[in-house]
This record gives C-alpha cells, sequence and structure tokens, in this order.
C-alpha cells in the first residue's frame, strides 16, 4: 500500500468535487458502492472523501500498475436489487473494472452474483461472516473476533452476565444475534430479549418500554445501522436507561456519536478494527493526510470510511502483486497475501482479512481505546 504523507492542497477543489476525469485506456476504474441514503447515509460523505484522498495520492505518484484510478461512485442505500441492476451495467459497459465499499449484507448478497467470474470485488464492511463468494474478497469485522471477546472482557471487567439484544430486521443482525447466542451460552451468560425493528423504521418505543418495565439485565448489544442506532441512542439516553445498563454496538462510529448528542453515548462501549483515535503510526498518518487535504470542515474520519481507504488499497495491492486486472490473475496471488494499512499489518487468508480488534468507550467526540483483541 502507498504510504500515507500529507499533501498539498490542489488548487480550490474541495472535498465535494467530481470524481470523474476524462477516459482513456490508461485508467483504472474502479466502483464504490457506499449508501448516500437511508439509515447508513450518514456515512456517505465521509466514504467518499477518503476514497478521493487515496484517488488523489495515488495519481500524484504513478497511479496503479502504470493506470490513472478513477472512482464510479455507486449508491448502495438504495434496493438491493437496484444496487445489483447499477453494477451489472456498469460491468457490462466497461464501466467498471473492480467494486469496492461499505454497504449492508443484504446488498452484498444482491451484487456477489453480478461480479462473480468478472470483476474483483472487496467488501469492507463488518458483516455476519461466511462469505466464500468467488473473487469477493471481505476485509471488515465478523462476530467471532469482533463480538466473543468483548463479551468475555464484559463479563470480567464489569461483570456484565445478561444480555439483551437489539438489531435492524435484516441480515447482518440477524445472523450476528444468533452468533452472539451462542458466544454467551458458551461464556455462562444469559440473553434475556432478542428484539429486531425494521430497518429504516428508527420506532424503539416498545422495545425502550421493554427494558424499562423489566429493570433486569447488565446490558443491551446493539445491531443498528447509522441513523437507526443514533435514534435508539437519543431516546434510551432520554428514558436514563444508561444510569443501569450498559450498551455495547459493534457498529459505531463518529459521526454517528455525534449526532446522538452530549450524553447520548453515555455508557456506551464499541468493538472495532479500527477507530480514529488510534495512537498508531498507520492510523496517524491517514488523519494527518486526510486533515491535510481537506481541512477541518470535511466529514468526520470514521470506521466506514477508513474501511473504503482499506478496500481501495487492498485492490490495488492486489492488482499491482498480480501485475494485472484480471481476475483469475488476481485470485492467483490473492491467498496469504500481506499488506500495511491504517489497521495495522494485515494478512489474507481464506477470502478474508485477517486482523486487530479495538474495544473503546465513546466519549463526547471521540473513542477512547482500552483494550485489543
Amino acid at each position: 500500500m502507498k504510504m500515507l504523507s500529507p499533501m498539498a492542497r490542489g488548487g480550490d477543489v474541495g472535498w465535494s468535487s467530481a470524481f470523474h476525469e476524462a477516459r482513456s485506456d490508461d485508467v483504472l476504474r474502479l466502483g464504490l458502492a457506499i449508501p448516500l441514503q437511508g439509515p447508513g447515509g450518514i456515512f456517505g460523505p465521509s466514504c467518499e472523501a477518503v476514497a478521493e484522498l487515496y484517488s488523489r495520492q495515488s495519481n500524484a505518484e504513478s497511479g496503479v500498475i502504470g493506470r490513472r484510478l478513477e472512482l464510479e461512485i455507486i449508491d448502495a442505500g438504495a434496493p438491493p436489487a437496484q444496487v445489483a441492476a447499477e453494477v451489472d451495467r456498469l460491468v457490462g459497459c466497461g464501466r467498471i473494472d473492480a467494486l469496492t465499499g461499505w454497504h449492508i449484507s443484504s446488498v452484498r448478497e444482491a451484487l456477489t452474483p453480478v461480479t462473480a467470474g468478472r470483476i474483483p470485488y472487496v467488501y469492507t464492511s463488518l458483516y455476519e461472516g461466511g462469505e466464500r463468494g468467488p473473487g469477493v474478497f471481505c476485509t471488515g469485522e465478523t462476530p467471532e473476533r469482533q463480538i466473543a471477546p468483548a463479551l468475555e472482557w464484559f463479563r470480567a471487567e464489569l461483570g456484565a452476565r445478561r444480555w439483551h439484544i437489539v438489531g435492524s430486521d435484516y441480515i447482518w443482525p440477524k445472523r450476528s444475534a444468533r452468533a452472539a447466542q451462542d458466544f454467551a451460552r458458551n461464556l455462562g451468560l444469559d440473553v434475556l430479549s432478542l428484539n429486531f425493528i425494521r430497518f429504516g423504521n428508527a420506532d424503539y418505543t416498545s422495545v425502550l418500554d421493554e427494558l424499562e418495565e423489566s429493570k433486569s439485565g447488565d446490558g443491551v448489544l446493539m445491531f443498528l445501522v447509522g441513523q437507526d442506532a443514533v435514534e435508539f441512542n437519543r431516546e434510551f439516553s432520554a428514558r436514563g436507561l444508561h444510569r443501569h445498563l450498559v450498551r455495547f454496538a459493534p457498529l459505531m462510529e463518529e459521526n454517528m456519536l455525534l449526532a446522538s448528542g452530549g450524553g447520548g453515548c453515555e455508557n456506551m462501549y464499541v468493538a472495532a478494527g479500527y477507530f480514529r483515535s488510534l495512537a498508531t503510526e498507520s492510523s496517524l498518518d491517514l488523519v494527518g493526510a486526510y486533515a491535510a487535504e481537506f481541512g477541518a470542515a470535511a466529514p468526520p474520519l470514521n470506521n466506514q470510511a477508513e474501511s473504503c481507504f482499506e478496500g481501495i488499497a487492498l485492490l490495488a495491492e492486489l492488482i499491482t502483486a498480480a501485475g494485472s486486472i484480471d481476475l483469475h490473475e488476481i485470485l492467483a496471488v490473492t491467498d496469504g497475501f500481506g499488506y500495511e494499512s491504517p489497521r495495522g499489518s494485515l494478512e489474507f487468508q481464506g477470502g478474508h482479512v485477517h486482523q486487530q480488534i479495538h474495544l473503546a468507550r465513546a466519549g463526547q467526540a471521540d473513542f477512547d481505546v482500552l483494550t485489543t483483541f
């Protein structure tokens, strides 16, 4: 991966400038599928900005295998079938040579049949695990590395043994909740309740009433996304439930933290492969480059945005190692492939990145990393 370094800002071009340059045979066309609407739309501007940062850095040097990097933004917040149809069209007419991005698992499941055998697809979101599609590379966190050790930490450090689970009604929350129940059983913990709310609904009245009335449990495990989680945090805090229930979220970042409001995330913990506050050299390099390029008005750098940077970087590294954009040649160099990233030294095995997971406590505007698994 190209080493990050602060770059001089180019003219009057800001973070929201157009991504598309004149096309030529020397261009590497990369699709970036990120949510621009719906609950995950809160992540879109950050993901778009950090992708442009990588593009500018790459193109200021020699590009990728001598090709200029060009990004095609795809709205992955649209219905999955619509996203899949758009990607199919872009691949079919040669508009994209590879695909990456952060989006929910329902979108990934719609996309894998479209990309299979045609182009490499790096899926960067945390997810429920189990993806084995040909040419699909997963860089996100999975429950066995993210949820299981965290529950053990809560038991040992906070004495938290009785959990409620709240999630959105789609693939990632349901399958992850099932895995969490298995982890809890193995750790001698109790799952007292399990509630799933329609994705994008953000009406948690009945769930919060249940938590308030039960007066039992030590914590709430949240499988909620973006604005849905923000609304839950606000109402949870307004009812004072944070005073006796710890919250643990595998998906929570700086935009959501700010949107939840002062005190909205009190007594909340998050497990993730990356936080902006990580005090490692590679992480500080990314933070410095991002701030130098876009300034204080840029969307907050967060886990989702960094994962998109990760996805583009991995594709660039794989294509460089293969010396080609051909999927079969890329697959030949994948297993055991290692690279450096803002998350540290990573290794690829069986289509998945092996990475460290950090547990952090939410503050007013950032996260305080407590331990690493």
